[in-house]
């Protein structure tokens, strides 16, 4: 009788563990890691590297903060209040005017060049702003580091 109770049980507990695993993975499907001594963003997916994007963070003067944080909102169309009403496609904010946003200054990516906000190709832009908006952003991680 007690092998019997094993066997019913063995594939109870396996499920659960299975499940447990998967919501563990979940919690950070989506991560981009911007790098700022290389002005890179790394896109991390699963855990897998995806893609690496040039990317203009603060120019001299300026200042991009460095940690972690998860997306606080997403703005498909955006305009920063601050700096004349630039345009910023595809913002997903992460820290109070801070944002990853496309930007139309492509020439000057790979390079400082923003006020503090990390700019892309607007294509990328776009590729990451629907990535984040597709798994949640509870599910995404913004790392930034010198």
């Amino acid at each position: 009788m007690f092998k019997l109770k094993n066997l019913v049980i063995a594939p109870v507990v396996l499920a659960f563990l299975a499940l447990a695993g998967t919501s563990a993975q979940a919690a950070q499907r989506v991560t981009a890691k911007i790098d700022l001594s290389e002005q890179r963003l790394y896109l991390y997916v699963d855990g897998r590297l995806r893609k690496k994007w040039p990317v203009s963070t603060a120019r001299k003067g300026y200042r991009t903060p460095t940690g972690s944080w998860r997306p606080t909102r997403l703005e498909r169309d955006w305009h920063s209040r601050k700096y004349n009403w630039a345009p910023m496609p595809y913002s997903v904010f992460f820290l109070g005017g801070y944002a990853i946003h496309g930007t139309t200054a492509v020439k000057s990516l790979g390079r400082p060049a923003s006020h503090g906000c990390i700019r892309l190709h607007p294509k990328n832009a776009a590729h990451l702003f629907n990535l984040v908006r597709k798994v949640g952003r509870n599910d995404t991680r913004i790392v930034i580091t010198r």
